[in-house]
């Protein structure tokens, strides 16, 4: 604009500069004309004053020589009588030129002619006289082309002057004009004191920055909803543009991906062949269900396509984490794997011992044993069935019983009497130690907890062991339940299991002390419900200790 600007001053300038010396060199141009023909006229008016009538051209050829202008003398006919210049007898017939003939016809005749070189132009008057006779004056004086030709260095001397003076004008009237504009705030156009000119632009945009201010907090509105709702999402999420760029990656797929760049192509993201082929699918316009391991997780990625103005297609990538699904299916597999199998086991001796009564082939002898059999079996069926009953409340978030304090050492003082009588029959001993400690809890979900402890310890302990129920508050305030035994250990590689379902370690051992496979299992999920950390800490024929740690001042 600035260019435009200062082209438009510095042009109309130089076009009023040449207009101006134009029309100066016209005006003082006819100026002279007219004063060099008044003069002429004058001169011919003088001559024809004085000359006499009978002697008329020796008069005239006396003020001839006294004249500076040329002096002509022709006949009626155009025949040349006398010039002071040029000898009559060479000069042609001036019958046919413009003054000779208006001045025979009226009495005065006037013409100017340029000359061969355009440099001179010499101006003629005619008057007639009194014997018909007509008498021309002419004045030679410089053209308008010759005195600029004449003084040609001058006037391009002028010209460059006019030139510079032009372009430092136009280049301060530039600067000066521009400055209000270039100085505008637009961000607060009301503000600015400009030309009245610009008044309804200016209010045009400061009603535009309004409504641009008022769309770009609703951007931005949306955009932190947006980015909220996305940093909370437990699924990854993924943007490609038609031609395969990330536009977007939540913190999910940052987290997923951390070795990798989350932005350019989508290939710089993983080169999974499951996640190229779900990408590429949507990419062409189609969606695609797949599932992904990556870092020891398992993870499903459904991936559709968005279809943009032009021919292209975008894509939205959601990456789910299926981990906890897929292990849960596959314990829910082999939970009824061995629900179906642990239940089938009883049943089916309970059935043998049951047909051979019936039958008449056992002895009077054995139908007591066996009838004691059918009990032994019927109880452990009963107990499985009521752990099995136990672990799906606390699946579903333990029962509807509320929270009351409770003082844990009387609570393991209670089931260190409930398992007197198996440790004394196994020769075991068993101990409470400690201090007491409260938590909040529900009291029939920890003491079965802790049964189940104690009651593994002793199932899985060695002659003259010892098993001791400790109570108490850790270095930090949080009262804890600890079980101690002397028995067989467990191994490193059976440690992360032993919480699982009917998981044994030793299943010839489970089968002889007659448990279900699910009572550490309630103790996991009983720890869950109470918030509290189970820890196991066991060594191969030295022993083994659970602690469950409750948090501090739970309400």
């Amino acid at each position: 604009m600035r260019k435009r600007v200062f082209g438009s001053i510095f042009l109309t300038a130089i076009v009023t500069l040449l207009l101006t010396a134009g029309l100066f060199l016209l005006v003082v141009h006819a100026g002279l004309t007219r004063d060099l023909r008044g003069r002429l006229a004058r001169e011919g008016g003088y001559i024809a004053a004085t000359v006499s009538t009978d002697r008329d051209l020796e008069e005239i050829k006396a003020l001839g020589t006294l004249c500076a202008d040329r002096i002509t003398l022709v006949k009626k006919d155009g025949t040349v009588l006398y010039d002071n210049e040029t000898p009559a007898a060479e000069m042609e017939n001036h019958g046919t030129r413009p003054e000779i003939r208006r001045a025979a016809e009226t009495g005065v005749g006037e013409d100017s002619r340029l000359s061969e070189t355009l440099e001179t132009q010499t101006y003629y008057y005619a008057l007639r006289l009194a014997n018909g006779d007509i008498l021309r004056i002419a004045a030679t004086a410089d053209s308008a082309f010759g005195a600029l030709a004449g003084a040609s260095p001058w006037i391009v001397l002028v010209v460059l002057l006019a030139l510079l003076v032009a372009a430092l004008l136009a280049s301060r009237l530039t600067h000066v004009f521009l400055a209000p504009i270039v100085s505008l705030d637009l961000h607060d156009p009301l503000k600015n004191e400009a030309y009245d000119e610009l008044s309804p632009l200016l209010h045009r945009i400061d009603r535009q920055n309004r409504r641009i201010s008022i769309q770009m907090d609703e951007l931005r509105r949306r955009q932190a909803e947006f980015d909220d709702i996305t940093a909370r999402m437990d699924e990854g999420l993924v943007l490609f543009s038609s031609s395969g760029d990330i536009l977007f990656a939540n913190n999910v797929i940052h987290q997923l991906f951390p070795q990798d760049k989350a932005a350019g192509h989508y290939l710089t993201l993983c080169r999974d062949a499951a996640y190229v082929e779900a990408v590429e699918q949507a990419l062409r316009g189609g969606s695609a269900h797949t599932r992904m391991e990556k870092n020891g997780r398992i993870w499903s990625l459904a991936a559709s396509s968005v279809a943009e103005d032009g021919a292209g297609h975008a894509a939205v990538l959601l990456i789910v984490d299926i981990t906890e699904r897929e292990q849960a299916e596959q314990q829910r597999q082999e939970f009824t794997a061995n629900v179906s199998h642990e239940l089938k086991t009883p049943l089916t001796s309970i059935m043998g011992y049951a047909e051979i009564i019936e039958a008449g082939i056992a002895k009077p002898t054995d139908v007591v044993p066996f009838a004691g059999k059918i009990r032994t079996e019927a109880q452990r069926l009963l107990s499985l069935i009521e752990d099995i009953i136990r672990l799906s409340q606390l699946d579903a978030g333990g029962e509807e019983i509320p929270f009351e304090p409770i003082e844990l050492q009387p609570l393991c003082c209670t089931v260190r009497s409930r398992l007197q009588s198996k440790a004394d029959r196994l020769g075991l001993k068993i101990e409470c130690a400690g201090e007491n400690a409260t938590v909040s809890g529900q009291r029939r979900t920890l003491e079965q907890m802790v049964f189940n402890l104690a009651d593994n310890a002793l199932a899985y302990n060695r002659p003259n062991g010892s098993v001791t129920i400790e109570t108490g508050t850790d270095s930090d305030g949080a009262p804890f339940v600890r079980v101690s035994d002397t028995g067989i250990g467990i191994a490193p590689a059976d440690q992360k299991r032993v919480f699982e379902r009917f998981y044994r370690v030793d299943k010839s051992h489970s089968k002889m002390t007659g448990g279900t496979g699910l009572g550490l299992s309630i103790v996991k999920h009983g720890a869950a419900l109470h918030g509290a950390a189970l820890t196991l800490d066991s060594t191969l024929n030295v022993g083994t200790r659970i602690t469950l740690t409750f948090p501090k001042n739970r309400k």
